[in-house]
């Protein structure tokens, strides 16, 4: 009980350090197993956290304890909040990628989509679907 008690505690003192930093997030970047842990948030959230923990244990034989402190510092950073025992994300996969997207064509590609889209493109062919989807996508961006 006292554990309980002490865990209950522990978590409160941490909620508002945490809404504090959800309205802060800007950088979104998320190591290899965070991105993996946030992907199983956005799966099944909402999720409760033992549920989580059993996931995380399933997916990537991460311990119950593992499990825990990521989510705690993935709900430090803004990422996820953890209240009464259930786990929703506080940003959208979407932005995450987006922001990852525009880091690789920044950082590899001097920030040029062209070249990244050569080099993507460079040993492989597209389907007259994808190249039409692509198409719509561009125009649309150029209406902008």
């Amino acid at each position: 009980m006292e554990n309980n008690q002490e865990m209950t505690k522990a978590l409160a003192a941490d909620s508002e350090e945490i809404r504090q930093n959800a309205a802060a997030v800007t950088n979104t970047k998320l190591f290899e197993g965070e991105y993996r842990f946030m992907k199983l948030v956005w799966e099944h959230e909402p999720v409760r956290s033992m549920e989580l923990a059993r996931l995380c244990l399933e997916k990537f034989g991460w311990k119950k304890s593992t499990c825990f402190t990521v989510l705690k510092k993935l709900a430090l950073r803004g990422f996820v909040k953890n209240e009464r025992a259930t786990v929703t994300a506080l940003i959208k996969e979407e932005e995450v990628q987006r922001q990852e997207s525009q880091a690789v064509v920044e950082k590899s590609f001097s920030g040029s989509l062209p070249a990244f889209v050569t080099a993507f493109l460079s040993d492989r062919t597209l389907t007259r679907a994808e190249a039409e989807e692509l198409r719509v996508m561009i125009e649309k961006a150029v209406e902008k």
